[in-house]
């Protein structure tokens, strides 16, 4: 079979191409062609050109006019570019006609995030998810990967011409997405049953979301005390990572890191992730980490509800936090978000600033759901003292006479169980 095309990508010299369609304003386009930089840097392909093409109305050969495309054309071969990336999604036929006029590999911003994921990706689960969207992708363009459509499959006892290749192709990589599913699906079994394990001891759990590159895993690591890897690149990491956070009053809450969010992020990769965005659903409330020094931060805090909808987390309580105050210049810049977020929290990662007032935040939230108890349970009552085991937060036990004294946080729907035992 034909390698689909390889969407790796070594050292390249890449034009990159943000097409301005109608009601699209100029600012916004130039905003998603310098973050088509950004995502093709982190595949380390070095941007030597760019252009932002406007037009009325979609062409069905290039998207863009001929007379467009081959101005493009002229400006790579002066520019000895053998990459050209737009901004755009392009269709298979698109491609094809792009790559016929210009000689060179050309491919859209879903292909390029595509390849970061597939590189970052490294639980079996995200693998599996990866290869199932980028087979997808590639299906409808297998024709793309070969340049003699017409080679036949035949030979000595075979009747008629044969197949074409292609077609043989089609069915084997259809063939691999319907087994790609059902190692999903059995992956996905395996991680409902790790969790319904760790829901028997219902530890509050907080999920890290927000827009990539925006500080979650330095936050991560600046309230656990972990070392997670910290890139200044998009999409740094992928899988996600749950650590302890223990807080003044002893009590355990697991802090989830998850994948960043991006503009226009591809709907099979938001649906690729859901497995892993389950940790956002299925939080006792959400951390949405918002770069204060990215001067589209309300377009990045937007595109994440929109992702929450998609996955349906977007009910969850959210604590929105800034991160990098540090960084920022004038004063006033953080009073006039202040404004617009009153409710939000400013803080440092790297200095620590303002963390102490947000944890004092989380221990309010978490203790709205939890009931601190006294108990006195007859040591005959084994199944009592393990159920609180299993559903509470001890903070003292012991014990006297003939019973055991207990302090715990219970959970509000578990108060029920132990009301005789309350002091």
């Amino acid at each position: 079979m034909s390698q689909l095309s390889d969407v790796s990508i070594a050292k390249e010299r890449a034009f990159l191409v943000a097409v301005r369609q109608s009601g699209q304003g100029e600012n916004e386009t130039g905003k998603l062609l310098l973050e088509l930089k950004e995502l093709t840097n982190t595949c380390d392909i070095e941007v030597v050109d760019s252009c932002i093409i406007k037009i009325d109305k979609s062409q069905s050969r290039y998207l863009i006019g001929s007379g467009n495309a081959s101005d493009i054309n002229d400006r790579c071969r002066e520019n000895k570019i053998n990459l050209i990336v737009f901004n755009n999604d392009l269709t298979p036929s698109q491609q094809r006609n792009w790559e016929k006029l210009t000689g060179i590999r050309v491919i859209d911003r879903r292909e390029i995030i595509l390849d970061i994921f597939a590189a970052r990706a490294s639980t079996k689960e995200a693998v599996l998810q990866i290869e199932l969207a980028k087979s997808e992708y590639m299906l409808p363009r297998l024709k793309r990967a070969w340049t003699h459509l017409s080679r036949q499959k035949g030979g000595v006892g075979l009747k008629g011409e044969g197949e074409k290749q292609i077609e043989v192709d089609e069915r084997l990589v259809r063939r691999r997405i319907s087994k790609l599913k059902k190692d999903l699906n059995l992956v996905r079994r395996q991680r409902s049953e790790q969790r319904k394990k760790r829901q028997k001891k219902p530890v509050p759990n907080i999920a890290i979301v927000g827009y990539t590159n925006a500080g979650k895993s330095s936050f991560l690591n600046c309230l656990t005390h972990s070392d997670i890897l910290i890139e200044d690149k998009l999409f740094a990491t992928l899988d996600p990572t749950t650590r302890k956070l223990t807080l003044a009053n002893n009590q355990v809450v697991l802090l989830t890191d998850t994948v960043g969010f991006v503009r226009n992020l591809p709907h099979n990769l938001v649906e690729a992730f859901k497995a892993t965005l389950e940790e956002a659903v299925l939080a006792t409330f959400l951390i949405q980490i918002v770069d204060v020094t990215n001067p589209d931060y309300q377009e990045h805090i937007k595109t994440t509800h929109e992702v929450l909808q998609q996955i349906g987390a977007e009910n969850n309580h959210i604590l929105t936090v800034f991160n990098k105050i540090d960084l920022v210049q004038e004063s006033y810049v953080i009073h006039r978000i202040k404004r617009s977020y009153p409710d939000a929290f400013f803080i440092s990662t790297k200095t620590k600033d303002g963390t102490s007032e947000l944890i004092k935040a989380v221990e309010s939230i978490i203790n709205k759901d939890m009931n601190r108890m006294t108990l006195r349970i007859p040591q005959d009552k084994y199944d009592v003292v393990a159920l609180l085991h299993r559903t509470g937060h001890i903070t003292e036990e012991q014990f006297k006479d003939d019973a055991i004294y207990i302090t715990a946080s219970v959970p509000n729907n578990f108060k029920r169980e132990f009301k005789e035992f309350v002091i």
